[in-house]
């Protein structure tokens, strides 16, 4: 008996994505089905960069199909696609750049630029092309994190060139005055420096724009909230009792503005003693967990409270890049691919579709 396109259409039906949970049609990533004879073709297009899963994701749907009567040889091309998702209503996209990701924290000393660095270079490592935008005005941490130093190039005199370190584009106040000169200003000219940083930078055809946000509720992230694009916001916080309230205030902030939150990521949750191998939770034990249900939010992914990870960042090679096979950087890569996918089942941006409308004297 033939194959047919159908055969192959439902078998596609019946095989989830472990990433994403939903099977290959409905999650429209089954492409260009070919049958020669009792030989298939089928092209995988995932919304989301996966690199590290690729293969696996490949030999799933091979073997599933192999399965499938009278079918010969299975050939299942594999890759993915970024595509451009809605902001907030009201504020349309920025040129060249599909999505922008707004990294926040309720408080200070919760890891946030650290988490930042570290889920550009693994959006990046999965295969997406990043940037990476500073926003503490007042304490700028990036340059070093990417073990950046010099001031970035204008060809043209009116815009600036991204600094590019480990693959990524960034940019940051922090390359345009000294190390140990302190930003005096009001708020006004932060949001305004913050616009100039975003909107003078020529970003170059980036899937995703990670944003690192100053801690709080402040100047920067409502001049974010009404006028920049996001299309999503991660909330960054400790266990800690302390930390949860500041970050639940944080996590509203975003909700009152419309920006959808992807998740949050639970920094520090435990520390393993690098001499005896004990596990402690110094800062407490699933407050993250406790506040992804009360807001119906998703739990990105946990990190340890190690040692590695500031030295590393430190030293201007964050973990993703100094370590790419470890245990750390694997979950900062799965932190990642959580936030895409969400990104990836978001409502898509067609504004770029709709043609413009001129009304002239005629």
């Amino acid at each position: 008996m033939a194959i047919t396109e159908t055969n192959i259409q439902n078998a596609l039906k019946e095989l989830v994505d472990p990433n994403t949970g939903r099977d290959f049609v409905t999650g429209k990533s089954a492409k260009n089905i070919q049958i020669s004879g009792n030989n298939v073709s089928v092209d995988i297009v995932l919304g989301y960069p996966a690199k590290s899963v690729m293969s696996d994701v490949q030999a799933l749907v091979t073997n599933h199909l192999k399965q499938l009567a009278d079918v010969g040889n299975v050939a299942v091309n594999i890759g993915s696609r970024i595509a451009a998702h809605k902001a907030q209503q009201g504020v349309t996209l920025l040129p060249n750049v599909k999505n922008i990701i707004a990294v926040a924290s309720g408080k200070g000393g919760v890891g946030k630029s650290t988490t930042s660095v570290n889920l550009a270079l693994a959006l990046a490592a999965e295969g997406a092309t990043v940037g990476l935008l500073d926003a503490d005005i007042y304490g700028p941490s990036q340059p070093q994190m990417l073990g950046i130093s010099g001031r970035p190039e204008s060809v043209d005199g009116k815009s600036m060139e991204p600094m590019v370190s480990h693959g990524i584009q960034a940019m940051s106040i922090g390359f345009l005055v000294d190390v140990d000169t302190p930003m005096v200003w009001r708020g006004p000219m932060v949001t305004g420096a913050l616009e100039q940083l975003l909107r003078d930078t020529k970003w170059r055809d980036l899937d995703y724009l990670v944003i690192d946000l100053p801690p709080g509720t402040g100047d920067i992230q409502l001049t974010l909230a009404q006028k920049i694009p996001v299309t999503g916001a991660i909330i960054v916080t400790t266990p800690q009792d302390i930390a949860l309230l500041d970050a639940r205030k944080g996590l509203k902030m975003f909700e009152k503005v419309g920006i959808p939150i992807l998740g949050i990521v639970e920094n520090m949750s435990t520390h393993i003693c690098s001499k005896c191998g004990h596990e402690e939770h110094i800062f407490g034990a699933g407050g993250g967990e406790a506040m992804c249900k009360d807001y119906n939010v998703d739990l990105l992914g946990s990190l340890p409270l190690d040692i590695s990870i500031r030295e590393q960042t430190d030293g201007g090679k964050p973990t993703v890049i100094a370590a790419p096979d470890s245990k750390i950087a694997g979950i900062y890569k799965e932190i990642a691919r959580n936030a895409a996918i969400k990104i990836a089942n978001a409502s898509l941006d067609h504004s770029s579709k709709f043609p413009n409308i001129v009304i002239q004297n005629t």
